[in-house]
């Protein structure tokens, strides 16, 4: 028989085997995320310039950021609480990025995830059900041609649901100091507790461009995927900006990249990043009247700013 010293004896090493346990899978599954992690503490808030723009816009929010001086050099209702509309797809990239270790992985696209796609009209990049494909195409499936299915693929791979990868989203959001942001899904589809402001669209931009693979991303123009059991020969991308635009060139530089966003709700939406005389800016801007039918207001709105400087 045990005496009572004997058996706290064994509860304590019980107990510190437990611990020994959840600790080494905490630091296995932290050792599991991406190569591309950054550190968020390198993200500084940026300050208002004395000079601020005043520009006339089709976009009811908008803020413009020098990323060299840490600046905003304009502010349309920058706090103000809006649908991102696909611009959610830029934190659905950049949580995908942070959480995959190895990018040349291939999944199975499973057929669930696109019925509910169909049915909602969603924006698609091509891929098929079934369909065998690799991480980093998916990457570009969702940023380019703003593809639902990539950004679903990606959150189920990373997270074993969408709603759990969510979860990863909203607490990225909250270490960033996102303040007026919800998510409630990785597309953009419109919800009404899916929420965030230009402002904070900025400070996530202004960090995910810290990494390089989501900043290869983010500013391709295009991209071929492999060979599928679908796609003997690939598909390729292109992005939506720039598929929008005569030409990427301004006064003393050019627009290198950017997402665009839309819905009936959010308008006509544009996050995008721009090198002007050898310092490069952001530009988030929503609320445009019109449509992806219509003139692009929102591109029409980057050209007018980075115009100005």
């Amino acid at each position: 028989m045990f005496n009572r010293k004997g058996i706290f004896s064994i509860l304590f090493i019980l107990i510190m085997l437990v611990v020994y346990y959840f600790i080494s899978t905490k630091e296995s599954s932290m050792q599991q995320l991406s190569p591309w992690l950054v550190d968020s503490s390198k993200l500084d808030l940026p300050t208002k310039s004395e000079d601020m723009l005043d520009i006339d816009l089709h976009s009811s929010n908008a803020i413009l950021v020098n990323l060299d001086e840490n600046k905003v050099l304009l502010d349309k209702n920058s706090d103000e609480v809006i649908y991102p509309a696909s611009l959610t797809k830029i934190m659905t990239v950049l949580v995908a990025i942070e959480y995959i270790p190895n990018l040349q992985e291939k999944i199975v696209l499973p057929k669930n995830i696109f019925n509910d796609l169909y049915e909602e009209n969603a924006s698609m990049a091509g891929f098929l059900p079934n369909e065998q494909v690799t991480l980093e195409d998916l990457l570009y499936g969702s940023m380019l041609p703003s593809g639902a299915e990539a950004s679903i693929g990606l959150a189920e791979y990373v997270a074993g649901s969408e709603r759990n990868f969510v979860k990863l989203m909203n607490a990225k959001a909250k270490q960033l100091g996102m303040k007026n942001t919800h998510f409630m899904n990785t597309t953009g589809l419109h919800h009404s507790d899916h929420y965030t402001s230009v402002k904070d669209i900025s400070l996530l931009l202004q960090y995910a461009l810290l990494n390089k693979k989501f900043r290869n991303v983010y500013t391709a123009e295009r991209h071929s995927t492999k060979p599928t059991n679908l796609h003997m020969e690939g598909i390729t991308f292109s992005s939506r900006m720039f598929k929008n635009m005569i030409s990427s060139k301004l006064p003393g530089g050019e627009i290198l990249g950017g997402k665009t966003g839309y819905t009936e709700d959010a308008g006509l939406c544009l996050a995008s990043l721009a090198t002007v005389n050898s310092q490069e800016y952001i530009l988030v801007t929503v609320g445009a009247d019109g449509s992806p039918q219509t003139e692009q207001y929102n591109i029409t709105d980057a050209f007018s700013v980075f115009s100005k400087l």
